[in-house]
């Protein structure tokens, strides 16, 4: 049985939102009142996963069946096939990560990139390199933390704008980070809307790479270097891994044996390169990077958990009753071209508000998915569409948000207010843009030929 029948014979309850509604204002009010004492990255001090706990203690209050049964609820959500997948591949992203960056691949390809940039081209360059390594990384933090402190280098050598500099490795960061096969972005929400990670990819990159060749032509004109400061020899063993996954992945090869082979790529290599880096060092740094998803894993389990005792309670129903009434405002004239623009800018509007409210694009992806799929089933949108929408315009959110962890870290490292490091992030602005006129110009038919 599908979703949208299955959801239709559940009444819907405005009700039922409460534990989310819970959930966000613990987050945003805590995160307020922190940002108001000063508190460095305010928004991050109360972990999502506890912020979450109130919200499960309400949804089995709520709930009419009995403990047990309300009990028997919530953990199927918590066991779903999709969050448990979802789960797995943040590990293995994680440990990935966590391997590579250990044994010098980080530093390898940012190195690579370096002896690339030609002198008049920096500022694209540092697009480029922030923007290849958040797509074989998977994550737009560990770009940052990687290339920030390279590119705050090379501006203070070559006399750049520091903010506009923070503001391109930021803007690449968030282009890998919206494109990769394996950012937790693309996971959550391939996996929420059922499609696969390749077919959003393609959907996806028709978007994204035109609001990058704008924003590289406008750090282009923006660049006034003349000299780039020299690179060290290539390790060209060492990029080795990066390369792999990204190619493996982009062929569509399934994605826990792309990252089982990055994994095993990337520590065989360190342990034939690097002094000192042993079997028991490379065990470590895999749980280390199990561990550095601990938070959205654990995230993901329990709003998968209260997702369907709301989803039992009515309150997806609500939701997308909602929704769905706006789109049908916006849709006077009920034709397929014009419910299909209603339920895409819903569709946007929804994980966009939800980002906000969060400012973390994979808990916004995460709680809005299955509103989002529901929409998307009941007006003919494609899953790949549906999947793409949601990952570009958390992303867009997520680069422009002066209190999300992104600019926060760019600021730190720079010593910018993260207002002035979300005011050059150029290429969110334009990918905002580009979204909107790809929604505007979509062919009525289309989603039919490309079902």
């Amino acid at each position: 049985m599908s979703n949208t029948t299955q959801q239709s014979t559940i009444k819907p309850s405005a009700l039922a939102l409460l534990p989310l509604g819970v959930f966000l204002s613990l987050f945003i009010g805590v995160g307020t009142y922190l940002t108001m004492q000063g508190v460095d990255f305010a928004f991050y001090q109360l972990p999502a996963p506890v912020a979450a706990l109130p919200a499960i203690v309400i949804a089995l209050l709520l709930s009419k069946e009995k403990l047990n049964k309300a009990i028997e609820q919530f953990l199927r959500g918590v066991g779903h096939s999709d969050i448990i997948a979802m789960c797995m591949i943040y590990l293995l992203a994680g440990a990935f990560a966590a391997v590579a960056k250990a044994t010098g691949g980080v530093d390898a390809t940012v190195n690579l990139g370096l002896s690339m940039i030609p002198a008049s081209m920096i500022l694209p360059g540092i697009f480029v390199i922030s923007a290849f390594i958040a797509t074989a990384m998977g994550t737009s933090m560990g770009t940052i933390a990687a290339v920030a402190p390279v590119a705050l280098g090379l501006a203070q050598a070559a006399g750049m704008d520091v903010a506009l500099t923070a503001g391109v490795v930021l803007s690449g960061a968030m282009f890998g980070d919206n494109l990769s096969i394996i950012s937790d972005t693309t996971i959550a929400s391939t996996r929420s809307q059922g499609c696969q990670m390749k077919d959003k990819f393609r959907e996806n990159i028709r978007i994204a790479l035109p609001a990058a060749i704008v924003a590289i032509l406008v750090f282009a004109f923006s660049s006034t270097v003349t000299e780039v400061p020299a690179a060290s020899d290539i390790e060209w063993l060492k990029v080795l891994p990066y390369i792999t996954i990204l190619v493996l992945a982009v062929s569509g090869l399934n994605v826990f044996v792309v990252l089982g082979i990055g994994i095993l790529l990337a520590g065989g290599i360190g342990l034939v390169s690097v002094d000192d880096y042993s079997l028991s060092t490379y065990a470590k740094d895999i749980y280390a990077g199990f561990g550095n998803m601990q938070e959205i894993f654990l995230l993901s389990m329990l709003i998968g958990g209260i997702s369907e005792l709301m989803r039992q309670q009515g309150g997806l129903a609500y939701l997308t009753q909602m929704i769905s009434r706006i789109i049908r405002v916006f849709s006077k004239d009920h034709s397929q071209g014009q419910n299909l623009r209603a339920s895409e800018f819903g569709i946007a509007g929804l994980v966009g508000l939800t980002n906000v409210c969060t400012a973390n694009n994979t808990v916004a992806i995460i709680v809005s998915g299955g509103v989002a799929r529901e929409l998307a089933e009941e007006n003919g949108v494609t899953p790949r569409r549906s999947a793409s929408l949601l990952d570009i315009f958390s992303c867009v959110v997520q680069g422009v948000l002066p209190y999300g962890a992104q600019a926060l870290l760019l600021g730190s490292v720079f010593g910018l207010s993260p207002l002035e490091v979300v005011s050059h992030s150029y290429y969110c602005f334009f990918l905002a843009i580009a979204a909107v006129i790809a929604v505007l110009l979509k062919h009525p038919n289309r989603q039919l030929a490309n079902a």
